[in-house]
């Protein structure tokens, strides 16, 4: 990246328009991309090439990676591995996370 970017805070992100269902992107750049989700489906995602964190912006929920679920809520951190299942269950209507993808595909 050539600059860095101007923060983004949890109000604009949540402004964004989205795609039901679907995490919007705040950046990229190489190996690195952060994305917004907010309004996420119950249940597993696809599982995804690369490694993952979310970090929970607000709202509580449970987190279901491979066969353990544990519950989150805002400020905790958390780490899904490539190809990996995992998806988020019983959330509150306000939760939202940072998703931060990293690293090359697996």
């Amino acid at each position: 990246m050539d600059r860095t970017p101007m923060p983004t805070s949890l109000a604009a992100a949540l402004a964004l328009t989205r795609t039901a269902g679907r995490s919007r992107e705040i950046f990229r750049d190489a190996d690195l991309g952060i994305r917004f989700a907010a309004k996420l489906p119950d249940g597993l995602h696809a599982p995804h090439p690369r490694d993952e964190v979310y970090i929970v912006a607000a709202g509580t929920g449970d987190y279901r990676c491979e066969d353990r679920v544990m519950a989150v809520g805002a400020g905790d951190l958390l780490f899904a591995a490539a190809h990996v299942p995992h998806g988020f269950e019983n959330m509150s209507a306000d939760f939202c996370a940072w998703v931060i993808f990293y690293g090359p595909e697996k």
